[in-house]
């Protein structure tokens, strides 16, 4: 059933987002050199690597740079990357890994390999279902890029504080999940970036 409701609202929100693709497309075309696309690797079920698709918001490279986004106003973010980013616009993308088959509409957001080589044994067992482009860490986390703007060390902070948290959240997800949960869960999101 997750399977299925995945396929369906994935290609009728691709087929209803198109007009909004072309026009991001365009507008990150115009704001800054480099693709419309942002591909980076991600580790899904069981572990499997994938490309998870992104609107690019920040300058190409940027990447390069570190991995954490700090901030509302990080310099590598790109003028029309700050609206995309607020209104989680860029994630819009990843209804395309949803339709293909690497990720779920709801589950543990996937994460880079750098921290998936920290989590404990414990932590490892998110990877038994698929990632998701939203989960209730994210939606408790919605302002992470502004509390890891005030530490000092916000790598560390991501490793001790934030991550452990998130992946508290998200084996509470995996032991709880149902259809009528992911629903609600969607209902938050939608709620969240409406409200911002």
């Amino acid at each position: 059933m997750k399977r299925v409701f995945d396929i369906v609202s994935s290609g009728i929100g691709l087929i209803l987002l198109s007009p909004i693709f072309l026009l991001l497309a365009i507008l990150i075309k115009l704001d800054s050199r480099g693709p419309v696309f942002y591909k980076q690797l991600r580790v899904g079920k069981y572990g499997k690597d994938f490309k998870i698709f992104k609107f690019r918001s920040m300058l190409q490279g940027a990447d390069k740079k570190g991995l954490i986004t700090i901030g509302g106003r990080d310099p590598r973010v790109t003028r029309s990357g700050y609206y995309i980013r607020k209104y989680k616009l860029d994630e819009i993308p990843q209804l395309i890994n949803v339709f293909i088959g690497d990720m779920s509409v709801v589950g543990p957001r996937p994460e880079v390999r750098k921290y998936v080589n920290l989590y404990t044994e414990e932590q490892l067992k998110v990877l038994s279902v698929k990632p998701g482009i939203t989960d209730i860490a994210s939606i408790k986390y919605r302002n992470e890029n502004e509390l890891l703007e005030k530490s000092d060390s916000p790598d560390q902070m991501y490793i001790e504080v934030i991550m452990p948290d998130k992946l508290r959240y998200n084996l509470e997800y995996i032991n709880k999940q149902s259809f009528i949960y992911d629903l609600k869960l969607i209902f938050l999101t939608f709620k969240e970036i409406i409200t911002r």
